[in-house]
């Protein structure tokens, strides 16, 4: 009877153990593709900020143009005032934005490390049948 008992229990903590190492690379997976999309949004941050550096510098062009222009249109030079503002508080809201994903980026550097250690199983294809 004991050893009966004995057989239940280390059958128990055998699929206890599985189901802890499968959850713990489940877990890992999804830091992985984490950290994956946090690459992938600073990049594209990035390039933003770039483009807005460029809309920045071809703004100031253009308002220098507008000043040399004989006739001043009031209404032209409004707008781009509101556009200089706008793509301003873009850029720091980018920048702000990079910070924030930059500091993300070295937390979850360790468990990219640490889900490396465990490869997965490659991704199960969804595949259509018809009957």
């Amino acid at each position: 009877m004991t050893s009966l008992l004995l057989v239940i229990a280390l059958i128990g903590a055998l699929l206890a153990l599985v189901t802890g190492v499968r959850a713990l690379r489940a877990w890992l997976r999804y830091r992985r593709a984490r950290a994956t999309l946090q690459d992938h949004m600073t990049e594209e941050v990035a390039g933003l900020l770039s483009r807005t550096g460029e809309l920045e510098k071809n703004l100031s062009a253009l308002d220098s143009r507008s000043q040399q222009l004989p006739i001043r249109i009031a209404e032209l030079q409004e707008n781009l005032t509101t556009l200089r503002i706008l793509t301003s508080a873009l850029s720091i809201s980018l920048r702000q934005l990079q910070r924030v994903l930059s500091f993300n980026a070295l937390k979850t550097l360790s468990a990219v490390h640490l889900s490396n250690l465990f490869p997965s199983r490659p991704a199960a294809r969804n595949v259509r049948r018809t009957d």
